[in-house]
Order: structure tokens, then C-alpha cells, then sequence
């Protein structure tokens, strides 16, 4: 495939599950959605498939349920049903049923501690963070406000260590454009510690901290939503941030009187583990919340 075709193909799928995962909480119409890229129903759901191997079907009904398992720990004020509409879904009774049949329990069940099973397979995934001895008890997270943020971003299927190789690729274009005031940032489309790692979305996001325009289609861009976040500020090594992630999930949220949306959270890097020799990052982790 010729590298300007691979990449126009590229930046519509991205920009499509982009969409998706912006907009899971409504129902998603595929005409509409084909005609705001101005482009065919049957060539909108041919590329995408192309490029992340699965149907746009099957990944809405993996960002809901994803979406979903969150709330349901999170939100421990909203009913079953409330958190089934805010996740794009108009039945409970559909809900439930497609719930059990990924988690292997109802949405019940996950809430009144089944998550804790299934989330401790997934975290089994990474020996790193299986070794992690890092403890989070100790921290206090800010509340603040965050603008929208525009930036440009290469999308990586899994999280694993090939997420370097990213985050390189993301390195050359800073050198490619002389960028000397930027910030990196991981943008978490799915929680990594109940989504199978290999079918995580990370996404390394670059933002142009300079005022002078960049002229490239190399790179697609996208924005970062404005909000009201908890920021921790945290450091550590490989497999600590997946361990943070749990505990942010699973102990701080559900004890503090907070719940967050569907916004992803991120994390803005003052040292990228990905491109430092000695591995360790120092980071600000921004969790969207709302009380």
C-alpha cells in the first residue's frame, strides 16, 4: 500500500474511533457519521476494519462495556440503569445480558466486588507490573481546571512495550520541527485494569507549546476535552503506572466522594519512562471527575 494511501486511510479510522469514544454515551448513526467524514458507509467501515481489525460494531460494544465497568465502581450513587444510558445504551435488560457476556457476571455482581477477580487477571498480563512494590496510599490529588488541549498524536494498539517505538516516532517529528517548548502526554482511551492489555487504546499525544504554526499532515490532531480533574502527581518506573491506575479505579474513587465521566483520563509527562536510560517517569496523572 502506498505510504500517502496507508495514511489518509490511517487518519480517518483514527479520527472515527476518536469519534466514538468522544460520543459513546449517544447513539452513534453510521449514515451521519459516514457523511461528517464525506465519505461512503461501505468504504467508512471498510478502512476502519483495515486499520484496527475489528468492525466499528464490534468496538462501540467494547467502549461501552468498557465505559460501563468503570461507572459502575465509580459512580456509586448512579443505578444500574443510570449508567446504562450515560454509555449510549437505551434497554437495561440488553445491558445486563451483553454485560455477562463479557464480564462473565451481571453488572451487579461486578459492583458488589467481581471486579476484583477479573481485574487482578488482567493486571497478571505485565510481569512489570506484577513486581511493582510502588504504594499510592500516601497521595493527595488537587482538584483542578484543565483547558482543552490541541495536539498531535500517534495511536498504539496495546498497552506493551512497544510503546516506545511510539513514542519515538513521536521524538523525530519534535526534532523534524525544531520544537523546543512541547508537552508529551498518554491519553488512556481504555482502563488497563479491566480491559485485556493487548486490546487497550494508548494514545502519545504531542502538544506545540510555541506560537509558530506547523504546516504537516504527517501527524493528525485532535483536542484534549476541558474539565474538572483530580491530578496526582506521581513518580516511578515500569509498572508502576499500571499499578497507580488500579488503585486509582479501584480504592481511591470508590472511597472519595467523586465520580468521573466518560472523559479518558491522561497522564502529562515531566520525564517519559518510554525515552529516559534509566526508565523512571514523572508524571501528572489527570482523572476527569464531577460531585
Amino acid at each position: 500500500m502506498k505510504r500517502v494511501t496507508l495514511e489518509k486511510k490511517t487518519k480517518i479510522a483514527n479520527s472515527i474511533l476518536f469519534y466514538i469514544y468522544t460520543h459513546i454515551d449517544t447513539s452513534i448513526n453510521m449514515d451521519e457519521l459516514a457523511e461528517d467524514f464525506k465519505i461512503s458507509k461501505f468504504y467508512m467501515h471498510k478502512i476502519f476494519k483495515e486499520i484496527f481489525g475489528r468492525n466499528i460494531y464490534e468496538s462501540i460494544k467494547s467502549i461501552r462495556l468498557q465505559k460501563s465497568s468503570n461507572l459502575l465502581l465509580t459512580n456509586k450513587y448512579s443505578t444500574i440503569s443510570e449508567v446504562a444510558n450515560s454509555c449510549g445504551y437505551s434497554s437495561q435488560s440488553s445491558f445486563i445480558r451483553l454485560f455477562k457476556e463479557r464480564f462473565c457476571m451481571t453488572p451487579k455482581a461486578w459492583r458488589q466486588g467481581g471486579y476484583k477477580e477479573y481485574s487482578q487477571k488482567i493486571l497478571q498480563q505485565s510481569n512489570k507490573a506484577i513486581a511493582s512494590k510502588a504504594s499510592f496510599e500516601h497521595i493527595e490529588p488537587s482538584i483542578v481546571k484543565r483547558p482543552e488541549l490541541s495536539s498531535y498524536y500517534v495511536r498504539h494498539q496495546g498497552y506493551n512495550p512497544q510503546i516506545k517505538q511510539t513514542w519515538e516516532k513521536i521524538q523525530t517529528w519534535i526534532f523534524t520541527h525544531n520544537l523546543n517548548e512541547y508537552t508529551q502526554i498518554a491519553l488512556f482511551h481504555d482502563n488497563p485494569t479491566i480491559t485485556p492489555l493487548n486490546e487497550c487504546q494508548y494514545v502519545a499525544c504531542v502538544i506545540n507549546d510555541e506560537e509558530k504554526e506547523i504546516q504537516d499532515e504527517r501527524l493528525p490532531k485532535f483536542k484534549i476535552s476541558e474539565g474538572i480533574y483530580a491530578k496526582f502527581d506521581i513518580k516511578g518506573m515500569d509498572g508502576d503506572l499500571l499499578k497507580f491506575i488500579h488503585w486509582v479505579y479501584h480504592e481511591w474513587l470508590p472511597k472519595s466522594d467523586y465520580e468521573t465521566t466518560t472523559k479518558p483520563p491522561y497522564a502529562e509527562y515531566k520525564k517519559n519512562n518510554y525515552l529516559s536510560d534509566d526508565k523512571h517517569f514523572e508524571i501528572s496523572f489527570y482523572l476527569s471527575i464531577i460531585f
